[in-house]
Order: structure tokens, then sequence, then C-alpha cells
């Protein structure tokens, strides 16, 4: 943890990619009160230096597995896991994002994949772009609906306001499942869904 006292007016804590924190302290503020800002967001901090973590590393494959719409399945050769789901991507995203497009009743301007270590999704609300890591194919199905209804609806709504979250229950009722699958390793979600396969001569 990297602490800083700043020309800033509030505390702020972020984490970086590589999955270090850093916390900018005003200088009014004492260690003291900046520790106990950092006891009060313990939880978050130890949440989101894991989920970096877990972006970055892209559950990469050490026993030829690949966890790929909550399943594992084995990694085709001369592939890397980034190839996999960026294919996968473009070939079920058009279909999510014309489902949820239609749900919310807003359009995006245009849609980019890409392998983000930091977010699932991105949206710039003034030009209605949206970005989507391509990695959400290592989740089950639903994760990416939910990903898309998101971002789609910061084009009607720029925060997490209570409209935000109203607009976003209408096409996406099930936002507390998605959110509690991408908090876990994408590899466990799929080890979870994987059932062993028993051979007719084994039963």
């Amino acid at each position: 943890m990297e602490v800083e006292h700043r020309r800033v007016r509030l505390l702020n804590l972020r984490v970086r990619a590589n999955g270090t924190a850093h916390l900018s302290v005003p200088a009014r503020v004492s260690l003291a009160e900046a520790q106990r800002f950092l006891d009060e967001h313990e939880a978050w901090l130890r949440e989101h230096m894991e989920r970096r973590t877990r972006l970055a590393s892209g559950d990469k494959p050490n026993d030829g597995l690949l966890p790929l719409w909550g399943r594992l399945v084995p990694l085709p050769e001369g592939s890397s896991p980034d190839d996999v789901y960026r294919a996968e991507l473009s070939a079920r995203l058009p279909e999510v994002s014309e489902r949820m497009e239609a749900a919310l009743g807003v359009s995006a301007a245009g849609w980019q994949l890409r392998a983000m270590s930091t977010r699932w999704g991105s949206c710039t609300p003034r030009t209605g772009r949206i970005r989507i890591n391509v990695r959400l194919a290592a989740y089950p199905p639903t994760c990416l609906d939910y990903v898309v209804a998101h971002e789609l609806t910061h084009v009607l709504e720029p925060s997490h306001n209570e409209r935000f979250h109203s607009l976003l229950a209408g096409a996406y009722p099930d936002e507390r499942t998605a959110r509690a699958l991408l908090r876990r390793p994408a590899r466990d979600v799929a080890a979870a869904n994987s059932s062993p396969t028993v051979n007719a001569n084994e039963t």
C-alpha cells in the first residue's frame, strides 16, 4: 500500500492495474484519519485487488484446459486464451447487444472488443461507444448479458444512481448473481459446472 499526501480535496483510494493500491491523502488529513478510512474500506480494497490480479492473469490454463462460457474445454493447439475469447465474443455479441438494446430502448454507437486487465466493460456516454472485455467469454453467458446491459444503461444514465439501477433491472433483473460470478476466478466457476465424463462401460 502506497500512501501519499497530495493537493487533493478528498481521500482517494485506487487499485492499479498491477494489483497494488495507492491512497492520496489531503494535507489537512492526519495519518490516523487515513488509517480509519482504510479500515472502513478494507473489504472493498481486498475485493478490487483480487479482481485486478484475476483479470490480469486472464485465467491462463496450465493443464491444457480453458474456462469457456462457464465450462472447462481443451485449449485449441496454437491458440492463446484471448484468441479464443475474442472469436467467441465476436460471434455472440451481436445477438446479445441486439437483445439488450431492444430491452433498454437505446443503441450503442459502436462496440469494441478488448482484452482488458481492470474492467469487464466500459462506456463513453457522450459518444455512446462501448468496450467489452473479451475475457467475459470465460464465464457463463449470463455474465455477458449483464455487462452488455450494464454498459448500455450508461448511455442513458452515466452515474450509478437509483435511476441507473432501475433501468438496468428492467433489462437484466439478476444483477446480484452475475456480479457474484464475476467476483470468482473463471476457472473455479467452470470447474464447478464441469462434471467428469463417465463412459458407458464404467457404469
